[in-house]
């Protein structure tokens, strides 16, 4: 699933490609997408302009006029591509935005599981997946001390906690095993465990972690592309995720595999220890 730094990434890119566009016709190819009556979809998207993309944890926010804004959340291996009109219809494309300037901006979907859903602009903490939120993971949003009240009140495992996105957003399995193993934080040990000392590490550890996978255009693992297709770099740079049985970077343990909260999980069982 596309974590903060692919969805951010994905933002950035159709902030140069669509911004200022007018929809003249959305081709709803697969219903199930669209949360609501499809046809209500088209009939409310038709003729307005694309102001703007902001987004919210992992749910991209397209903001078109007369206050109307798409929720769309890109699931396990969503993409939007921006392809001229003439082009062939790639397969798996389900929803097309056909724009003015006769380009396309296509939703790519080979699971389908990706959803989109028109909400009033300004009324976005009435959407209940929206609303349920923690902050963003910058340092003006994200505070360590409000963060490590949060985690005391979470009586389950860390990486669990950091999963379910009511703390603090964006974090999905492969960040999570990233900032755990930085941190040297067992993924099973309990939430309400951790010392204020240990919660600081973490919190800035996730903060760097979040901001250098965006400067790398995310992390391509299996089939994320960016806007313009292109994959992210930071797969590069992961030190345990997808790891096992190498040796740690930080004392050379094989890296270890488990499973915690239904995902697949990489630590190292000298660095991270369950408290």
């Amino acid at each position: 699933m596309p974590e903060l730094p692919e969805v951010e990434t994905v933002r950035r890119g159709l902030n140069k490609l669509v911004l200022g566009q007018v929809v003249t016709d959305v081709n709803v190819v697969f219903e199930n997408i669209i949360v609501g009556d499809p046809q209500e979809f088209v009939a409310q998207l038709k003729g307005k302009t694309l102001e703007k993309i902001d987004r919210r944890g992992k749910y991209l926010l397209f903001r078109f006029s007369d206050g109307i804004t798409m929720v769309s959340h890109l699931r396990m291996e969503g993409k939007y591509f921006v392809k001229d009109g003439q082009e062939p219809l790639e397969k798996h494309s389900h929803i097309i935005f056909k724009l003015a300037n006769g380009k396309e901006l296509r939703y790519n979907d080979v699971r389908k599981f990706g959803r989109m859903e028109l909400i009033a602009t300004g009324h976005e903490n009435e959407f209940k997946n929206l609303a349920k939120l923690g902050v963003e993971p910058t340092p003006t949003a994200f505070k360590v001390d409000e963060f490590y009240q949060a985690l005391q009140k979470k009586n389950k495992g860390i990486k669990s906690a950091l999963l379910d996105q009511t703390i603090v957003v964006g974090l999905g399995n492969i960040y999570v095993d990233e900032v755990l193993w930085m941190s040297q934080i067992h993924p099973e040990t309990k939430a309400n465990h951790l010392t204020l000392a240990e919660a600081t590490v973490l919190h800035d550890n996730i903060i760097a972690e979040l901001a250098e996978a965006v400067k790398a255009g995310g992390t391509t693992v299996r089939s994320y592309a960016d806007a313009f297709q292109n994959s992210g770099s930071f797969q590069f740079a992961l030190q345990v995720y997808g790891k096992q049985g190498e040796p740690c970077p930080r004392c050379r343990t094989p890296i270890e595999k488990i499973r915690v909260a239904q995902r697949g999980t990489h630590f190292c069982p000298q660095c991270q220890q369950v408290k």
